[in-house]
């Protein structure tokens, strides 16, 4: 098995050479739980102290990840931002990762002069943005973000496993595991779940019935008759 070359500062470079500059990275953690907000990031490197190892964040054991974080922390500037659930079931998810990401970079100390960010969407900031698909593997600013942001959010889970206990926060960080599906069927949804998400509403159909919302089934046996006219 080749194993994957680990991310560069090569675009951030080719762009310092051209005058540009800050230049940021931009990634978030937590899409796809079913409980906790979307963390986003925004890393600008100094390109003189850049921490050796950074990598996408999947890549790295949590104990690695807790070291670069307070390396980076220490060298870079950077923004974190938080969708919440109720955001996010409002907006929806890809918006309301996208919100955060935006509001990260609009937070950093000096607003940059371009941004690259993972996956296919652009941001919408005052900067030049490129959207990089598999950016946290291949640009070291990006990969710096996604490890901001991922334990940022990790940490704060397990801050909400002391709020919530029973459902296992500190070891899933709100994911769809068979652990917490049990829990959620079991103690039935927290604050913090997104209340829009599957396993959510069938466990607020479950455990909180009045806040589903139900659509009238109009050819139901118990609804309404229809009159149908036709004109001829």
């Amino acid at each position: 098995m080749i194993a994957a070359a680990p991310p560069s500062f090569r675009r951030e470079r080719a762009l310092i050479k051209r005058g540009i500059w800050p230049v940021a990275g931009c990634d978030e953690a937590g899409r796809g739980p079913l409980a906790g907000p979307v963390v986003a990031a925004a890393v600008v490197l100094d390109p003189t102290r850049i921490p050796k190892g950074i990598d996408d964040s999947k890549r790295l054991t949590a104990e690695r990840r807790e070291e670069l974080f307070e390396e980076i922390c220490a060298t870079a500037s950077f923004a974190v931002a938080f969708a919440s659930p109720a955001r996010i079931d409002r907006d929806n998810i890809l918006r309301a990762s996208l919100w955060a990401l935006e509001r990260a970079v609009h937070a950093l100390p000096e607003m940059p002069r371009h941004v690259f960010v993972d996956g296919r969407d652009r941001l919408n900031t005052a900067c030049d943005c490129d959207a990089v698909i598999g950016g946290d593997g291949l640009i070291v600013s990006i990969a710096a973000a996604s490890i901001i942001a991922k334990v940022t959010r990790d940490r704060l889970m397990c801050a909400l496993a002391q709020d919530c206990p029973g459902y296992g926060f500190e070891s899933h960080k709100g994911y769809s595991v068979p652990e917490h599906l049990e829990a959620l069927n079991r103690l039935g949804p927290t604050v913090h779940h997104r209340r829009l998400f599957a396993p959510v509403v069938a466990a607020r159909e479950r455990h909180q019935p009045w806040t589903v919302k139900r659509e009238p089934d109009l050819f139901g046996s118990e609804g309404p008759p229809i009159e149908i006219s036709a004109a001829v």
